[in-house]
């Protein structure tokens, strides 16, 4: 009889602390889902009445406080879409290494222990290195190699998004080799089976597997590269130009002109509040341009998101 009670308490007591646990988890779930909220509730309040046909097609004007944000859109594309370009090939290559030919060495520890290292530096150290080695270093050297003038040596497009690449490297190469790793053995061991060399089966088996994997750490990427301001602010943005970077290639092709400055939505915002004559003024545009940074920043993860979703319909996979 008294064990009977006994054990009777004890399942009351693992019942009620299951229970606590359960609800101590859905809180600490809940909560962050209505900060959240709540931050898009208050941009989205703010800034809706915001952003209007001239306000995403117009320049700045009268000390930026009139006007639209146009070159910042523009310039905000055109680097986040560079940045990918350089990093994802860079972090996919690294992963394949990592995952396929490195083994478990030294080589290996020590690349993992820089990704590591990496991933937990300050952006505005990026922003130091960017200015240091890409501008200073590479670029001034490229000019007295080449005799440019200073063409590469001087904050421009193509530095700022390098930087921001060497930014978003680890979040690339770690959700690169998660979704590697996931692909069977037993798939590689049959492909080489058939007499497949080691790269074939990497290129033709693995990588079409692990697309969807590769996907997502572009995604990742933009989500943290598109909004960074310090990596960028001493190596390529501007605080306000008079023309878009573009030039025109052969005299009639217009394309991107990586080597010019540009404006960035997110240095916009950081002016607007910190080095505007009346911040108050200028709050409705701060928040207007965050509501335009955010939805753009979507947008270009729902970009990724479709092209991930086709290629794991196409292999018969569950598209989530």
């Amino acid at each position: 009889m008294r064990e009977s009670i006994v054990s009777n308490l004890t399942v009351k007591h693992d019942n009620l602390s299951e229970n606590f646990m359960n609800g101590l988890v859905r809180i600490f779930a809940v909560v962050p889902l209505i900060a959240i909220f709540l931050i898009l509730w208050i941009i989205v309040k703010n800034g809706a009445g915001v952003v209007t046909g001239s306000f995403l097609l117009l320049a700045p004007t009268d000390g930026m406080t009139q006007g639209g944000i146009f070159p910042c859109i523009f310039g905000a594309i055109a680097k986040t879409v560079l940045m990918v370009v350089m990093a994802l090939p860079l972090g996919v290559a690294a992963a394949i290494y990592l995952v396929e030919y490195a083994g478990d060495g030294i080589v290996f520890r020590l690349i993992r222990a820089a990704v590591n290292n990496l991933a937990g530096v300050p952006s505005i150290v990026f922003g130091l290195f960017g200015l240091g080695f890409f501008v200073l270093f590479v670029g001034r050297n490229l000019d007295q190699v080449l005799k440019t003038g200073l063409l590469f040596g001087q904050p421009c497009m193509l530095w700022a998004a390098a930087t921001l690449a060497i930014l978003v490297l680890p979040v690339i190469i770690v959700s690169t080799e998660e979704a590697l790793i996931s692909v069977p053995q037993s798939h590689r061991a049959a492909s080489l089976a058939l007499g497949a060399t080691k790269w074939q089966t990497i290129w033709r088996v693995v990588i079409p597997q692990a697309r969807g994997g590769i996907l997502t750490g572009a995604i990742l990427a933009v989500s943290r590269g598109a909004g960074e301001t310090a990596p960028i602010l001493f190596t390529g943005v501007a605080y306000f130009l008079p023309h878009l970077p573009v030039v025109n290639l052969f005299g009639f092709i217009p394309m991107v002109n990586p080597f010019d400055q540009f404006m960035d939505l997110s240095y916009h915002i950081y002016i607007m509040a910190t080095q505007s004559v009346d911040a108050e003024k200028t709050l409705p545009i701060q928040y207007g341009t965050t509501l335009v940074l955010i939805s753009l920043t979507f947008l270009l993860n729902l970009v990724a998101v479709l092209f991930r979703m086709y290629f794991r319909k196409k292999q018969g996979l569950v598209t989530i």
